[in-house]
């Protein structure tokens, strides 16, 4: 498992080489396919960090606190260093690429609407409160499609 701030400093990263947009929103939903894919293909979570379900879909906390400030701007990649990745495997970047590049085609607010439409987010989600959706929830619903 990685620490989730590592895993969305790579999404920032390869989206910003890729010439891609990366706003906080769209963030959020990319770090949700992220960990369906890994508890789907891997068995396992990509980060242990919760998911929660929130107005505008699924939403990782500390990533959302740390990158706030850019609103709904696109985030810019400040750091160069390249060593910072290699804990991330090779295979699991490969299916970390793969879904940034499945969503590219997708606004943050398209993404918004398709896991508004989700079980996980569904039945998480209630105004005015944080609940998590649950990995084995993401599992469940991910394995089916």
């Amino acid at each position: 498992m990685y620490d989730v701030l590592l895993i969305a400093k790579y999404i920032i990263k390869y989206c910003n080489k890729s010439n891609l947009s990366i706003s906080n929103l769209k963030l959020q939903k990319l770090l949700y396919f992220i960990q369906a894919a890994f508890l789907v293909e891997r068995g396992q979570p990509c980060f242990s960090d919760e998911i929660e379900a929130w107005d505008f879909g699924p939403v990782v906390p500390a990533v959302y606190y740390k990158y706030k400030i850019y609103g709904g701007t696109n985030i810019p990649y400040v750091n160069n260093n390249e060593t910072l990745f290699v804990s991330i495997s090779k295979a699991d970047k490969d299916i970390i690429d793969r879904i940034i590049n499945d969503c590219a085609k997708y606004t943050a607010s398209m993404l918004v609407d398709i896991t508004h439409k989700q079980t996980p987010w569904l039945k998480a989600y209630a105004p005015y409160t944080r609940n998590i959706i649950t990995k084995d929830s993401i599992m469940e619903f991910f394995k089916e499609v």
